[in-house]
């Protein structure tokens, strides 16, 4: 006998990401897409414990620091801003693939880039990153803004098992030329 109670699926909710993590004087820009369940929970940027951002980054920048507040703060004064392409969304679970895009509002990256003129790269932390960037944000920012140097980056999701945390860090090493000064 066939079960007369139709499953039920719980009702989409609109999520909201966060203010980035940003100096007036960052020169390097990293973008995600949108903060993962576990980090809207905690209210803190890649705050799943098998995310691989922290580790790199305080790897890089040898940053020795176990607190977030502590962590950001060494991160933005070396010239680091963290922020993600969409400021909501619909998105079941935590998955990129899972981003309702027709529900999808982006961040207002003409008024970023005006408080941060000194950005001369942007990195995008995945694939989903820089797709959603190239289709939302690219057309509608002014030409200055739109010759910025991009580049993508293996995500650090722990969804993006392919690599190893050593090949992801050695891909990343690349934030670390426009920090010099070199690019």
């Amino acid at each position: 006998m066939p079960d007369p109670s139709p499953v039920q699926t719980p009702p989409a909710v609109r999520i909201r990401g966060f203010a980035p993590l940003a100096r007036p004087d960052a020169r390097v820009l990293i973008l995600g897409s949108m903060p993962s369940r576990e980090s809207l929970a905690q209210h803190r940027y890649y705050a799943h414990p098998r995310n691989a951002f922290w580790p790199i980054i305080t790897s890089l920048l040898t940053i020795d620091a176990e607190g977030y507040e502590d962590r950001v703060h060494r991160m933005t004064a070396r010239g680091i801003a963290v922020w993600d392409v969409l400021r909501d969304c619909v998105r079941p679970g935590s998955l990129d693939s899972n981003i309702d895009e027709k529900t999808a509002v982006a961040n207002d990256f003409s008024a970023f880039f005006d408080v941060h003129p000194g950005i001369r790269r942007i990195f995008f932390n995945g694939a989903k990153a820089e797709s959603v960037y190239h289709k939302r944000i690219l057309p509608s920012l002014p030409a200055n803004w739109n010759a910025l140097a991009r580049q993508r980056l293996p995500s650090t999701s722990p969804a993006h098992a392919g690599m190893s945390l050593d090949q992801k860090r050695a891909a990343w090493r690349a934030i670390l030329t426009p920090l010099q000064g070199e690019g």
